[in-house]
């Protein structure tokens, strides 16, 4: 089988040459070259035609978003950053990068050397997959803003590799009518803070990083954290959220399934579920007890997913109602809540 042809990008000799052994280790993955600036980078883009590029956000003479935004419309190439603990990660996400990974936090070296060989060697896989080129932003759906909409509703939205973005282009037009919303996006602990923080500068809705005992209300939005297993439950009539620790379940933690699971068992047909862009399978069982349950379920269609993994598994097992593109799932959701 062909190896993944890797270009690794950062300023730190050290850290560069630590990179490029630890993915080395990897029999898929092949280093083919590495560079210490964006200058160096695109020369060996144009040379060595990398599947993948690892990028490092802080760099010298031109930073890591820069580099981006002026890369990929001239050489669509999915890029996985690695970043420290910093809200610039997402604005690498938004100029294009398909995904992050946290630089370790510990000298160990052989601790970051495992951490560097499946972290980052599994994201380097997810994003070898990914056609960056067909992933330009559509025009959202105008959504009706004249019908009133159920308020007792519960709206669950599940994400992985590409969710960052797709999250914000639905939550960005949820107005302050909607109803509670709960999400699970695959991300670090830490970063879902970050993350949490950004959308509510950003949208209409007040979002905030969930905690146990907050209230699902509508006009607000609860961002799972990235180390806790999220779950709706209803407590004296009234749905709130519970975060623990916990095993991850179907590879992840927080899990887009146990959140769904709970929301088929407190909601039942009060509820809709939206899956979108991730690798794996996440969320699809969940997603299928939400249907049986009576909630409507939505998934993101192949086309406008950057990895169309999640919402097809769900697909292909029958737990969406209906498939749309993301530019549209906003405006679905609108119309599937409103008051007869």
């Amino acid at each position: 089988m062909r190896k993944i042809r890797v270009l690794v990008v950062d300023d730190s000799l050290l850290f560069r040459n630590l990179l490029v052994q630890s993915l080395s280790e990897d029999p898929s993955i092949e280093v083919v070259a590495q560079a210490g600036d964006a200058y160096a980078a695109r020369d060996a883009i144009l040379k060595y035609r990398p599947d993948v590029m690892t990028l490092d956000v802080e760099m010298p003479r031109m930073g890591g978003i820069e580099f981006l935004r002026k890369l990929l419309p001239q050489y669509p190439l999915p890029v996985v950053v690695i970043s420290a603990m910093d809200e610039k990660v997402f604005d690498a996400m938004e100029a294009g990068a398909v995904d992050f990974v946290c630089k370790p936090n510990t000298v160990e070296r052989d601790k970051v050397s495992s951490f560097l060989r499946k972290e980052l060697g599994t994201k380097i896989k997810i994003a070898s997959t990914v056609k960056v080129g067909r992933l330009k932003r559509a025009e959202a759906f105008p959504v009706n803003g004249a019908s009133s909409v159920k308020s007792n509703m519960v709206i669950a939205i599940g994400a992985s590799t590409g969710g960052t973005e797709a999250i914000y282009d639905v939550v960005r037009q949820f107005r302050k009518d909607i109803p509670g919303v709960v999400i699970v996006q695959h991300m670090p602990p830490g970063f879902t803070q970050m993350y949490a923080n950004r959308l509510n500068n950003q949208c209409q809705v007040v979002v905030k990083e969930a905690s146990t005992g907050d209230r699902v209300l509508p006009g607000q939005v609860l961002i799972a954290p990235g180390d806790k297993q999220m779950r709706l439950v209803k407590v004296n009539g009234m749905y709130q959220v519970e975060c623990k620790h916990g095993a991850k379940v179907s590879g992840h933690c927080p899990s887009v399934d146990v959140l769904f699971q709970s929301v088929a068992k407190a909601a039942g047909k009060e509820a809709v579920g939206v899956i979108l862009t991730g690798m794996g399978g996440d969320g699809a069982k969940g997603l299928l007890e939400m249907r049986k349950a009576g909630a409507i379920t939505i998934g993101q269609d192949e086309a406008s997913c950057v990895v169309y993994g999640m919402p097809k598994v769900a697909f292909d097992i029958g737990a969406v109602k209906y498939q749309t593109e993301l530019s549209n799932i906003a405006n679905k959701v609108y119309s599937v809540l409103k008051a007869n």
